[in-house]
């Protein structure tokens, strides 16, 4: 992955994101999109995720994230951009 085509997304997801599989959502949709990164719940109740890749899936991962599973109630979802680090080789849920 050249890191000159590659941005950074990093997200806060707040509402009902917690106890509803939104990390394995998010994890599945990121991982389809060819992303790399990870997930993980915060002790705040929201739920931060961090990934690298093409502009245009990042887009795409944060269409999903701002529906959710179908059991969680996405309130807001704070979203940064940035530069790609390349530090990721896949994309995970850390715990």
């Amino acid at each position: 992955m050249s890191n000159s085509t590659n941005v950074r997304l990093t997200g806060i997801v707040t509402g009902i994101v917690q106890g509803v599989n939104f990390r394995w959502f998010t994890q599945r949709r990121a991982a389809d999109l060819g992303l790399v990164g990870y997930v993980r719940n915060r002790a705040d109740g929201s739920v931060e995720f961090v990934a690298e890749g093409v502009r245009e899936a990042l887009e795409r991962l944060l269409d999903h994230v701002r529906v959710g599973p179908a059991s969680a109630v996405v309130e807001n979802v704070d979203a940064q951009w940035g530069i790609a680090t390349g530090e990721f080789y896949r994309f995970e849920i850390r715990f």
